[in-house]
């Protein structure tokens, strides 16, 4: 089907501001097409799409079945930094929560099996990755995925990312209250929120349900909020402890504490205010300190509270704050009843084992979470299929993503997990590996990602593999231990909470480059990732699994009775536990070990030469460049609709476009100037037009006249003459608001 076929099939499917979103980016790619709309523009628009350049490898990956040779990409297309603009390249979806039903599955598995590589990706962002998609196809996937309530926007790009929360959230036995209904209200807040759009680079939110377990992560992230529950006057109180300031990467920061016992109705206000802060104060420029834990860490946290509860008292009251919670989700209840038989007896060793390892006991009585492992999170289109199926069967639409990517279901119950178990056996996704060891964590690394250095998803399956063959010999000590693995410093595997964590880097030796990974020990996965882990090493990626073997051996060997691992670590101490790998260290030449200069899965000779610029986040690009960009594409949408003969198009695009722009200039001065076209032109009229600033040299006045004359008027063009005229006096006035933002640009500098 065409995409037009597409966009008109499901337009009364989708909501009508994704509708509008999709349109847009689908004319701003045809303008980028054209030559019409710069590189570095397009770039930002398509990123807060979720349209994500990647690297080709033809490297492998693994299917949900086992690790296969990938095809893509075809015809010259090669590995590295110089791949085309409009190269096949990596959509992200959103999943906030982690929530998905078992249509959202069924599509997705359609759109992987006619657009991608048969795979769905699920990431440590619980999002979910289609990966080698033309991008002239992008508006129609989108589409289909605004169809059953997905959005890929601002999933990359300088804007808030998907927003994580703990898959049991609501059925924990330990969490204060459900945070889902708080997450799903921040999600549909923040979603295209302009306070939220001139970001110097990405931002991460998470809820948790408790202060003690893993959950959310909230320690790791730019803000997060941990529910609390207090007893006043013998009544049970909600609120929310948040936190500001988390990040890893290079320089890990852990989040501080903004506020304690926050109402619930506070929460959405507080955080539009930490965005208007961050928005104003970030780093702009230097992209690498340009998060908002350098902010924070900058000012000190006392002096950024402070700023925050400023911000707080001048925001302009949205009812938002309440309404998209009141309105919110409805609560969630399971499909099927208990019927009264219990659970079975376990006789099955097998099933005995998987049980102990996947299935969590609800605080509801008679209920279980099951999680269902993905390698490498890792789903293929025929299991997703199979996998929606048996959801309708036994769960209905209470599936989640994880963190650790895998995927839960919720609500089944205890009768039911035998039957259950063995429709995921005849599907392949029944591995007793949950929350194991066996279960490593990876990032895509150099398979699709232009910053990777080395093979993380090659290290990780290896690991995983071995891991699994032991899996029975393993002491118990380290049978739950969790090992994750990052291809560069950015920790998108989140190495920095892992017990055992690595992430890749190289060495030379002999005029050779060798790849490496950084041994990072102790991470705290508990406490929403309390702690971060100490780097003991590089060693040469093929040594990894030795590095396993021998941290874990050695933990056995001298834990003390009832230690952690980190326990064990912190009393070792960094120096100690260098010294136990010390001597993998050591690199002999090419001609005595040539293996060790390729990476796993890849059997050229490794080199770092193939590394592109990343993508994690987009180039700063203004808000108003960004808002103006999308007002040249709506009169673009003019000029088609009046090649078409539809002049009342022609006319209410045109009459658009320059409403766009206008808001555009407004926003420098007036970031929240109301929706409404009169207050927006009264606005420009009053701050630029009466001002004599929004004023050509030659022409004076003459770009600002036809907005001001058709909207005082409100009659639409009578003829295709006049909407002719409009449309040409629309593209001038853009660009007279293009050359104000110049020229006011070069009175501010020439100030400083």
């Amino acid at each position: 089907m065409s995409t037009t076929g597409w966009r008109d099939r499901l337009e009364a499917q989708m909501p009508s501001d994704l509708a509008e979103e999709i349109d847009i980016f689908e004319t701003q790619l045809e303008l980028r097409q054209d030559g019409r709309v710069d590189e570095r523009v397009f770039a930002e628009t398509r990123l807060r799409r979720g349209v994500y350049g990647q690297r080709y490898d033809n490297g492998q990956r693994h299917d949900g079945i086992e690790q296969r040779t990938l095809t893509f990409p075809a015809g010259d297309l090669t590995k590295g930094p110089e791949t085309l603009w409009d190269a096949p390249g990596m959509l992200r979806i959103k999943v906030p929560w982690g929530g998905l039903t078992p249509i959202q599955l069924d599509v997705m598995a359609e759109l992987a099996e006619e657009y991608s590589d048969h795979i769905l990706h699920i990431t440590t962002r619980q999002d979910v990755q289609l990966h080698y998609v033309h991008i002239e196809d992008m508006p129609t996937v989108m589409r289909r995925l605004a169809a059953v309530g997905m959005t890929t926007r601002e999933a990359c790009g300088n804007g808030v990312r998907n927003l994580t929360a703990c898959p049991l959230s609501g059925v924990c036995r330990t969490e204060a209250f459900d945070v889902t209904p708080h997450s799903e209200a921040l999600f549909r807040f923040l979603l295209g929120h302009p306070d939220c759009q001139d970001f110097g680079r990405k931002f991460k939110i998470a809820f948790s349900g408790c202060a003690d377990e893993a959950c959310g992560l909230v320690m790791m992230h730019d803000l997060g909020a941990i529910a609390r529950t207090d007893m006043v006057d013998g009544e049970p109180v909600h609120s929310f402890d948040v936190y500001v300031g988390g990040g890893l990467g290079t320089t890990p920061h852990q989040a501080k504490l903004l506020a304690d016992r926050v109402p619930l109705g506070e929460l959405l206000p507080i955080t539009q205010a930490v965005a208007r802060v961050f928005a104003r104060l970030g780093e702009k420029l230097n992209r690498n300190r340009a998060r908002i834990k350098f902010l924070v860490a900058g000012t000190g946290i006392e002096e950024f509270q402070r700023l925050v509860r400023e911000e707080r008292e001048i925001l302009p009251y949205d009812a938002r704050w309440t309404a998209h919670l009141e309105d919110g989700l409805a609560p969630e209840v399971p499909s099927r009843s208990l019927d009264g038989v219990g659970e079975e007896d376990g006789t099955d060793p097998a099933f005995v084992t998987w049980r102990d390892t996947n299935a969590y006991l609800q605080r509801q009585d008679g209920y279980a979470v099951v999680t269902v492992p993905l390698p490498l999170g890792d789903i293929s289109s025929h299991q997703s299929r199979l996998l929606a199926d048996i959801a309708r069967r036994f769960v209905g639409d209470t599936i989640r993503t994880t963190v650790e990517q895998n995927i839960v279901f919720r609500w089944v119950r205890l009768e039911d997990l035998r039957d259950l178990y063995a429709a995921l056996g005849e599907i392949g996704m029944a591995d007793a590996v949950a929350e194991t060891i066996v279960d490593v964590t990876s990032c895509p690394g150099t398979d699709t990602c232009k910053l990777g250095i080395s093979a993380s998803r090659g290290l990780a399956g290896e690991l995983r593999e071995q891991l699994a063959a032991k899996q029975t010999e393993l002491d118990e000590a380290v049978r739950g231990l969790r090992i994750k693995v990052s291809g560069c410093f950015n920790s998108c595997g989140q190495h920095h909470v892992a017990d055992i964590g690595f992430f890749g880097n190289s060495r030379k030796s002999g005029g050779r480059v060798v790849p490496h990974f950084q041994v990072v020990l102790g991470g705290q996965w508990q406490h929403n990732g309390g702690s971060y882990g100490l780097a003991v090493g590089a060693i040469p990626s093929k040594r990894i699994p030795e590095v396993v073997d021998r941290i874990t051996d050695r933990f056995v060997a001298e834990r003390e009775p009832g230690e952690s691992f980190l326990d064990w670590t912190g009393r070792t101490g960094r120096k100690g536990l260098a010294a136990i790998i010390a001597d993998l260290k050591a690199i002999p030449s090419y001609e005595e070990e040539p293996g060790l200069f390729s990476d796993w899965g890849n059997p050229r000779e490794f080199t770092i030469g193939d590394i592109g610029i990343g993508e994690c986040a987009g180039e700063v690009i203004s808000s108003t460049d960004l808002e103006l960009s999308f007002a040249e594409s709506i009169a673009f949408e003019a000029q088609v609709a009046l090649e078409d003969g539809d002049v009342a198009k022609a006319d209410e695009r045109a009459y658009r476009a320059m409403i766009t722009a206008a808001r555009a200039i407004v926003r420098t001065e007036l970031p929240d100037v109301p929706e409404e076209d009169d207050v927006i032109v009264g606005e420009f009229d009053t701050r630029f037009v009466e001002t004599n600033r929004f004023r050509d040299r030659f022409a004076h006045s003459k770009f600002a006249r036809p907005l001001l004359e058709r909207h005082a008027s409100g009659e639409a063009a009578a003829n295709e003459e006049a909407a002719r005229s409009l449309v040409e006096e629309a593209q001038l006035f853009i660009d007279a608001a293009h050359a104000f933002q110049i020229r006011e640009a070069g009175a501010t500098s020439a100030t400083q």
